[in-house]
């Protein structure tokens, strides 16, 4: 059954400080479900993008914690780059992808919205599909001005008054949220460093301006180059390559060409295809003609039990990775996915109608979990890895030594947090349990209850992973900190294992035995 898929593609308006970057996507890859597919820093542009797909819930979630964390890092008072901003988070899109509609993702758009003005202090204003006003559908309006002249205006304009959040600018600057369909952002770099011509180009091709529909352009100076840079709003009915082919025409009314193009972010497959179709002019060209479509097709019609006996095959062999630590979070998985095995057994029941409502959200929350558990399975075994190739590192001379002290420790430290994650998640995992053993489907009772063991089995695993690596740290701090977040997370296990119990034994009839 295809789970809903929301994608989200937020710009941060920072580039050039690698730290404050690496935050924002620790603060995305902290929660649970989300995945984390593509990244594209522009230091001309000074401005950051991610694309991370995953559950609606998990989406959601991860957007608000990037834009705390961008509003606690980035200061505009003090930021400068070629693309037009308003804010540190200066825009969040969401995207359905499957059993996701639309107005799910306007929905999303406007909860978020609400939040981030009421949490994080921060100006919010609904673009695209989930504007409030015609006039705010295009982003380029709400960016009118940049974060310089809405730090005036939105005090004094009431055009400019957000729909979440004060009515005036702090240094993190206002938030622009809202749901679109797919689109693909691409800029093409011209022969001259003259950006009137650029922005000449990008007049002709836009539409706002005359040019072509579902096309926004600008025109900036990149890398000592000049830039059209432009977003495609709908790629099936203004497709990449008549875009380019306007742009190589008006060019050469200036005297120049296209040097090269460059794609921020993803582009799905069929704009690549329709691409090649035209310019190799294969008309009667089809899709699955593409090897590697035809491949993964063929891939997925394999039987559904190969992936786990591939793991077992490997975990059996006499290599040290995968081992505990992946089985572990294997095993974590497993519980999640019994967990939304049991709210799916409750859900549509009308003995159960009265907590459909809550199965579905365990539901969303076990398959966000299960994701990230099966993910931590390769995370494991890549962060042992990259203790033995830490350890092989050269040691002849004390520089060589300090390094390869430095990049042991380093790598020790991640073979400590990837389990201490696991541990975490399984925790939220036996939370869920706690829930469908009270409410769930009390045919399925004993399957919640594996799901408890598997849970409790995961955890104690990933806890001695966690309390190993720790012991190897020569940075006690961070060692205890780790150590405390541990004895937390298994005490709070603890209550929820004994909870879980009981409610089986009551609920199971096994009260007596």
């Amino acid at each position: 059954m295809p789970q809903p898929l929301v994608e989200c593609v937020p710009n941060y308006s920072e580039a050039r400080r690698p730290e404050v970057v690496e935050a924002i996507l620790a603060s995305i890859r902290a929660v649970p479900g989300v995945r984390v597919l593509d990244r594209h820093s522009d230091l001309d542009h000074n401005r950051t993008v991610f694309t991370f797909v995953g559950s609606p819930v998990a989406v959601e979630e991860a957007a608000f914690q990037s834009i705390a964390t961008a509003a606690r890092l980035i200061d505009l008072d003090q930021h400068t780059g070629e693309h037009p901003r308003i804010g540190a988070t200066d825009v969040v899109p969401f995207v359905p992808l499957a059993e996701v509609s639309m107005q799910d993702c306007v929905e999303i758009a406007r909860r978020l919205g609400q939040r981030v003005g009421d949490e994080l202090g921060i100006p919010v204003y609904l673009y695209e599909q989930a504007a409030t006003r015609p006039e705010r559908q295009n982003l380029e309006n709400l960016r009118k001005g940049q974060y310089e002249g809405l730090k005036e205006d939105i005090l004094t304009n009431p055009e400019r008054a957000p729909d979440f959040g004060p009515a005036r600018l702090g240094p993190a600057g206002a938030t622009v949220i809202g749901a679109r369909p797919f689109l693909i952002a691409y800029n093409v770099y011209l022969t001259t460093s003259e950006v009137a011509i650029a922005e000449r180009i990008a007049r002709a091709i836009r539409h706002s301006s005359g040019g072509l529909r579902y096309v926004k352009a600008l025109g900036l100076l990149v890398d000592g180059r000049a830039q059209v840079s432009m977003n495609l709003t709908d790629f099936r009915k203004t497709p990449v390559a008549r875009a380019v082919e306007l742009i190589r025409r008006e060019a050469a009314r200036y005297g120049v060409e296209i040097h090269h193009s460059e794609l921020v972010g993803l582009i799905p497959q069929d704009a690549i295809v329709e691409a090649a179709r035209w310019y190799l002019q294969l008309d009667q060209f089809e899709p699955e003609q593409v090897l590697e479509r035809r491949l993964y097709t063929a891939l997925q019609e394999s039987t559904s039990g190969g992936q786990g006996q591939d793991f077992l095959e490997a975990l059996a062999a006499e290599t040290p990775a995968p081992g505990g630590g992946s089985a572990s979070a294997y095993a974590g998985a497993m519980s999640a996915g019994l967990v939304a095995m049991v709210a799916r057994l409750t859900i549509g029941r009308k003995k159960y109608a009265g907590v459909e409502t809550q199965m579905r959200i365990v539901l969303e929350e076990a398959e966000g979990l299960r994701a990230a558990l099966a993910e931590a399975v390769s995370q494991d075994a890549a962060a042992y890895e990259a203790v033995m190739a830490a350890y092989k590192l050269p040691k002849d001379d004390p520089a060589e030594q300090q390094a390869r002290s430095a990049a042991v420790q380093s790598a020790m430290l991640e073979a400590a947090r990837v389990p201490l994650s696991v541990v975490q998640w399984c925790v939220q995992v036996l939370d869920l349990v706690n829930q469908v053993v009270v409410l769930g489907n009390v045919n399925a009772i004993s399957d919640a209850g594996t799901a408890a063991a598997l849970a409790g089995a995961a955890l104690a695993g990933a806890a001695l992973n966690v309390r190993i690596n720790v012991a190897a740290l020569e940075d006690r701090e961070a060692a205890g900190q780790l150590a405390d977040e541990l004895q937390i997370q298994e005490n709070s296990a603890a209550g929820l294992q004994e909870q879980i119990q009981k409610t089986i034994r009551e609920r199971g009839g096994l009260a007596s035995a």
